[in-house]
């Protein structure tokens, strides 16, 4: 019966077969070929190299299942995320067996604002490998800046707050205004033709860029390459405040401080006038005390060096080493006579064994010394020996008062 069915239209005594109509349906929606498709992502989901996500109609409540092949989704430029607006060239396939509905993306990419977002992320990769957003590129605001560039619109808000809150903050700073359009297409030439203009000037010590926030696209000059490169290669600090939080424009990565406002760069640009005396009364007021306490220590210290008995009274130190000196004196005195007295009584004794041992105490006795002369009657050897001087032989007696010449005679 379903056979017979199969050849002519369905009715209820002659129904299709299920399968039957899956494929009559797979067949309708396959003569449909490939179609471009506009919607927002809700769902994208990377498994095995593959993603399987849903697309959901702008307007109305429809919502279809896609599929990216791995081949498709390695050619893919751009990160796809749930709430992407995209549009993608797609063949819709009509599962047979499941009874689904799905579409193979063989295109996508972002559209509207999304294409635009692309666009800058691809840029922000490009510059952040160049290194144009790395930390230690930037460089430090002075402290009190004595003239401030200042890049805005011609009468804008933004002027107004950054130098109304400047000048309440700081009376003597001055400004170099440079206006240029701060939206489209003049916008990005003239902020990167006033930033540079600025940055020549020797007397701008530091340059800000403000502008009274926005959307996103009037926003899209502050991140153009231009203005985002002048920036970089300006040698005066950038502060970028254009005025907004929920979108960064580049000229934020690259500027070397990021303001949220006009106001709060002003805050930041410049010190407060009546933050920094009171910072001075407080810091004289501790100075103050501090000196104190170290001069009322040190005057407790010379007190009590002066109560020390040293100083109290410097004559009984004199007085006691001048009693200490005498006794040392006469000390060494004493010592002094002992020694000698010692010393002479060791001389006598010398001198006695010395005289006793001396041949003049000999002589004393009565003894003499006998000695040969030569021919000219001086002294020679003594003589020992009676042999040694024959008869008629000069000779001399010592004696202990004197001396005599005499004869040798024959005994």
């Amino acid at each position: 019966m379903a056979d017979a069915a199969s050849n002519g239209p369905a009715t209820r005594e002659a129904p299709w077969p299920v399968a039957e109509m899956s494929e009559k349906i797979a067949a309708w929606i396959d003569r449909l070929g490939q179609v471009w498709i506009e919607g927002e992502v809700t769902q994208w989901q990377l498994r095995g190299g593959h993603v399987y996500g849903k697309l959901r109609d702008l307007q109305q409540d429809a919502t279809v299942s896609f599929t990216v092949w791995r081949s498709v989704a390695q050619r893919l430029t751009s990160d796809f995320s749930q709430g992407d607006r995209v549009v993608a060239l797609v063949k819709p396939n009509f599962w047979v067996k499941g009874g689904s509905l799905t579409v193979q993306v063989f295109d996508i990419s972002h559209v509207g604002i999304g294409e635009l977002l692309e666009r800058l992320e691809r840029l922000r990769r490009q510059l952040q490998a160049e290194g144009l957003f790395d930390a230690g590129r930037k460089k430090r605001l002075p402290f009190l800046p004595g003239r401030v560039g200042l890049v805005t619109g011609r009468d804008s808000d933004a002027e107004k707050d950054v130098v109304r809150n400047a000048t309440l903050r700081w009376p003597g700073v001055q400004f170099t205004l440079h206006y240029a359009a701060v939206q489209g297409d003049r916008a990005a030439a003239e902020v990167a033709a006033a930033i540079e203009t600025l940055d020549r000037d020797p007397d701008i010590d530091v340059i800000v860029v403000a502008r009274g926030g926005g959307d996103f696209q009037n926003l899209l000059p502050f991140s153009d390459e231009r203005v985002v490169r002048a920036a970089s290669a300006a040698t005066t600090p950038i502060v970028s405040a254009i005025g907004h939080e929920a979108d960064r424009p580049l000229l934020d990565e690259v500027a070397d401080l990021r303001a949220s406002t006009p106001t709060d760069a002003a805050k930041r640009v410049v010190p407060d006038v009546g933050e920094e005396l009171a910072g001075l009364d407080q810091a004289r007021a501790r100075l103050t005390t501090r000196l104190g306490q170290v001069l009322a220590h040190e005057t407790d210290r010379i007190a009590q060096l002066r109560g020390r008995p040293v100083l109290a009274a410097p004559d009984r130190l004199v007085d006691e080493r001048a009693e200490e000196l005498v006794r040392w004196i006469s000390r060494g005195t004493e010592l002094a006579d002992r020694a000698v007295e010692d010393r002479g009584r060791v001389l006598a004794e010398a001198r006695g064994r010395l005289a006793a041992l001396s041949p003049r105490a000999t002589l004393e006795r009565g003894y003499a010394i006998a000695q040969i002369t030569d021919e000219s009657g001086a002294p020679g050897a003594v003589l020992r020996n009676p042999s040694d001087a024959p008869e008629g032989t000069a000779i001399r007696l010592s004696l202990a008062e004197g001396s005599l010449d005499a004869l040798t005679t024959e005994r």
